[in-house]
């Protein structure tokens, strides 16, 4: 895949002196001159800014929020209808065979529903929403604007120091706000694990609400290295690594995802593609389950290695889908997929690293504590 495309903020990356990598099509900052642990390290201390504009930001209209929800609520096992004006979920996409097409982010804006898909999915999911809800419902791409992320524990003093509303919101509230008189749409949310917000913006005034943010001496710009670092201390699905259509959301622990009214016996269970695979792995409750991996020394155990229940010989019994060193941890960190039967915190296994077995163990997520503002 090429890094061809680039966002708003892409001049403003080299001015920092980014080190551009091609990343879902974009030309995207993987580290900034302070690099990767210091960047991950600032983001737990302090505020990091991220550009995330490569994302896809989607807007759902129709006649009523009754008919934009209802027909929405075919395409994901989420509670959509029962979603407060200003408040938002994660979510995914399923597949007839209950795997996860994409996870995604979806709030509502009065009848409106807004959806953030992953960039490398956007158009696919753009696609399956115009091809599975009805007429009614129009699908607008909104090409037009930027999407940055403020994250850490200084997130909200350096927001709140630019309009005093950001301060009330709550863990996925959603508003309109005005820092340094630009028109904006937050979110307190992100994908660190940290308090903080993602921030909708004009893609004409991205720039200018970076450098706004940026003069702030609690913040820093941090790249995409630090990002993944911060999601799996976090214990953050990667879509594409950790989940993808070969995974369904039992095996994905993301049950927790599904709300009581879209299971079965709920109020309107089911209707999204899948729906009978689904509850009946919840049903089962056995097969591979995502875990945290612990490995007991310093190397770390990556995407692709192999995990086995003895130190010789025997088939693999799991693999690593996202792994490497974890800067708050202050050692290697992973996740990846094992048996039920071995999927149990302190249970211990082994990676395979450069044809050697390492001792690892299952250990509970996150890794890091969240620090969302509740």
């Amino acid at each position: 895949m090429t890094g061809s495309d680039t966002t708003p903020l892409h001049g403003l990356h080299l001015e920092l002196g980014a080190k551009m990598i091609p990343f879902a099509g974009y030309d995207m900052p993987v580290q900034y001159r302070a690099g990767v642990m210091q960047e991950h390290l600032h983001t737990r201390a302090a505020a990091g800014l991220f550009d995330v504009s490569h994302m896809g930001q989607v807007r759902l209209s129709g006649p009523s929020w009754e008919a934009v929800a209802g027909a929405f609520e075919t395409l994901v096992p989420m509670d959509v209808k029962g979603l407060a004006d200003g408040r938002q979920r994660y979510g995914f996409f399923t597949s007839d065979a209950g795997g996860i097409e994409d996870d995604l982010m979806f709030a509502r804006a009065g009848d409106d529903l807004m959806v953030v898909v992953n960039a490398a999915c956007k158009a696919a999911d753009i696609a399956h929403m115009r091809a599975g809800l009805p007429g009614e419902i129009s699908v607008d791409a909104l090409s037009d604007r930027a999407l940055v992320a403020l994250q850490g524990p200084r997130a909200q003093a350096v927001m709140a120091g630019l309009d005093a509303r950001a301060a009330q919101m709550r863990f996925m509230d959603v508003a309109e706000l005005e820092p340094g008189g630009l028109a904006v749409v937050a979110s307190r949310s992100g994908y660190t694990g940290e308090d903080g917000y993602e921030i909708s913006v004009p893609a004409a005034e991205a720039e200018r609400l970076a450098r706004l943010l940026l003069e702030h001496e609690d913040v820093m710009p941090v790249g995409l290295g630090a990002r993944d670092s911060l999601r799996l201390e976090a214990g953050l699905c990667l879509y594409g690594h950790d989940i993808d259509a070969t995974t369904d959301p039992v095996s994905a622990a993301l049950t927790w995802a599904i709300q009581k009214v879209r299971r079965r016996g709920g109020d309107r269970a089911g209707g999204f593609p899948g729906a009978d695979v689904i509850f009946e792995r919840m049903d089962q409750g056995d097969g591979p389950r995502r875990v945290g991996l612990q490995p007991e020394g310093r190397a770390p155990m990556r995407e692709g290695v192999q995990i086995f229940d003895s130190a010789e010989g025997g088939d693999p019994v799991g693999h690593v889908t996202s792994g490497g060193f974890g800067p708050t941890v202050g050692a290697p960190v992973a996740m990846g997929y094992v048996p039920h039967a071995l999927s149990a915190p302190g249970t211990g296994l082994w990676g395979e690293v450069r044809g050697k077995r390492l001792p690892v163990n299952v250990t509970a997520l996150p890794f890091v504590p969240a620090n969302f503002k509740r």
